[in-house]
């Protein structure tokens, strides 16, 4: 019996040590000649309302990333038709606010079955395609296409968030999906200050693409007038209109239209990396670019069939640059424009974090200042230790001798707590100091549970070791079903919460944990260790 007991003992503090060593250091090495405070705040780190930072919830503007996939639908059905020598009048998009839907009109009524077969055999997969009866044909995204479409330009959005705000070198982000609205991101940026810079850098939509330019001119348009004239007044639906400055050797800096292919030959996504370059001779600003494999050979196929043709550089659906394609292009190139020093940098940064998918709009957005997170954290640790002080102290007053257990309990409780925290580097917000006090209230329940249950094992008339191991034996049912319960429901709130609301459901189960092992097993040791030095029949303090 001694040797079972004092392997218990040695149990506890092997477990007590450990989960000390958690607390400071984690997984990690002791670092010698740092602070221990210092250590202990690089392995549980401090939430956003606490050291505070910047609070965004964004929504993403899924109607741009659907724009953008059937405005390729539309190029690849006019391709397709050339290559397949069927005929047709028009591919367009009918109604802007639903731009799942494609038409395609003026096609042949004698190929009927070869303009169905070609549109189902090519787009079929994602689109559920309908005759109009009037030589039309109506393509509509289908629906589960349409959800994975916009599931997929909520994510891009978040890897591009991630690597933006990476590159910033703000530790600990929390940047996920907001499970209380529709296609919206939650972003927490601990020890940011500036919103407004970081509100700029995180919704940067300044997509740089390259366009060929329809009209093949470089100065294009003084007027939309002149520009729809040149196309005799329709302009045609693979061709977008586009405002830029004046492309001229004397440029003057005004507003003036080109008429462009709607479908890039490289953008967004097909950029590797990007630098600034310093101004040149002309003033103008420029950035060295690199494309990727696959949009290195894309560009390369087009530019060394297009020697001698102008291709337009925009920014923002903004013509910033026209070019003549001199020689072939493949992985590398050099842009030069009317650029501002800062455009070049948020260009070049843009670049090398890829473009976002859709536009991204700040619905919510608030910053905690570190003054008031320290407020915060004074007064959540004093409400910790008064609470735990008060509670030890009514466990002495009430239970005597057997309250030394229940409090010796409770702060190992509290050690294994926080070593959980450090091994795990999970974030401390203010819910989460709420939830280490409710913890320390429901390893006090479980005490007062046990010692009630040995109190009336004492009243009936059984002894000492009888009392402690019946009470023992009857309450641990009731500790087991209320901590499961709790256990439950606090991960419910950490899976669809948000970080604030996780950090109470993190410290809750982790505290909950905790609280099974101490109340139940530790407790048990205390009390088998206090016995096993007393003599047969001797009271219980209690």
């Amino acid at each position: 019996m001694k040797k079972n007991l004092r392997n218990k003992i040695a149990l506890i503090f092997g477990i007590l040590l450990v989960f000390l060593y958690g607390t400071f250091f984690g997984f990690d090495a002791p670092k010698f000649g740092e602070s221990l405070n210092k250590q202990l705040t690089e392995h549980i780190h401090l939430g956003l309302d606490l050291r505070g930072g910047a609070h965004l919830i964004l929504q993403v503007v899924v109607k741009d990333a659907i724009n953008a996939e059937t405005d390729n639908t539309v190029a690849r059905i006019q391709q397709d038709f050339q290559t397949a020598k069927l005929t047709l009048s028009n591919v367009l998009k009918p109604n802007p606010d639903a731009p799942q839907t494609i038409q395609v009109t003026g096609t042949d009524p004698a190929k009927s079955t070869e303009v169905r077969d070609e549109l189902t055999t090519r787009f079929g997969t994602e689109y559920d395609v309908h005759s109009g009866g009037d030589n039309s044909w109506t393509l509509t995204i289908k629906p589960t296409v349409l959800a994975e479409l916009e599931s997929k330009a909520v994510d891009q959005s978040i890897e591009t968030i991630r690597d933006r705000v990476d590159k910033l070198g703000v530790s600990e982000p929390v940047i996920q999906k907001y499970g209380l609205g529709e296609n919206q991101i939650l972003v927490e940026l601990p020890g940011i200050d500036n919103l407004d810079q970081v509100k700029d850098i995180i919704q940067s939509t300044s997509r740089l693409e390259v366009h060929e330019v329809a009209s093949n001119s470089a100065s294009g348009f003084a007027t939309e007038a002149e520009a729809l004239a040149s196309v005799n007044g329709v302009l045609p639906p693979d061709e977008v209109m586009l405002h830029g400055d004046s492309q001229g050797s004397s440029a003057d800096n005004s507003d003036h239209i080109f008429i462009v292919k709607r479908v890039s030959i490289v953008g967004g996504k097909d950029f590797r990396d990007a630098s600034a370059i310093g101004a040149n001779d002309m003033g103008r600003q420029g950035v060295n670019f690199v494309l990727t494999n696959a949009g290195g050979e894309r560009f390369y196929d087009y530019t060394s069939t297009h020697v001698g043709s102008y291709m337009a550089i925009t920014l923002g659906d903004r013509v910033k640059n026209v070019a003549v394609i001199k020689s072939a292009i493949r992985d590398q190139g050099q842009i030069e424009g009317q650029f501002s020093k800062d455009q070049i940098d948020a260009l070049s940064f843009t670049l090398r974090t890829g473009a976002l998918p859709a536009t991204i709009l700040p619905i919510e957005q608030r910053t905690v200042g570190a003054s008031l997170g320290a407020d915060s954290i004074r007064q959540g640790v004093i409400a910790a230790i008064v609470g735990m002080v008060a509670v030890m102290a009514f466990m002495l007053f009430y239970y005597r001798g057997s309250g030394i257990n229940a409090d010796l309990a409770l702060i190992l409780n509290l050690v294994i707590l926080l070593g959980f925290m450090g091994f795990s580097h999970a974030t401390l917000t203010l819910p989460g100091i709420a939830g280490v006090i409710l913890t320390i209230g429901m390893g006090v329940d479980s005490n007062v549970l046990i010692f009630e249950r040995i109190r009336e094992e004492l009243r009936a008339g059984k002894g000492s070791a009888q009392s402690v191991e019946q009470g023992f034996a009857h309450a641990w049912i009731t500790i087991v079903d209320t901590h499961v319960t709790t256990i439950v429901s606090a991960a419910i709130l950490f899976i669809f919460g948000t970080g604030p609301v996780k950090g109470f459901a993190t410290t809750l189960v982790f505290g909950l944990l905790a609280n099974l092992f101490t109340a139940v097993f530790v407790s048990r040791v205390i009390f088998d260790s206090h016995l096993e030095n007393k003599t047969v029949g001797a009271k219980l303090s209690i």
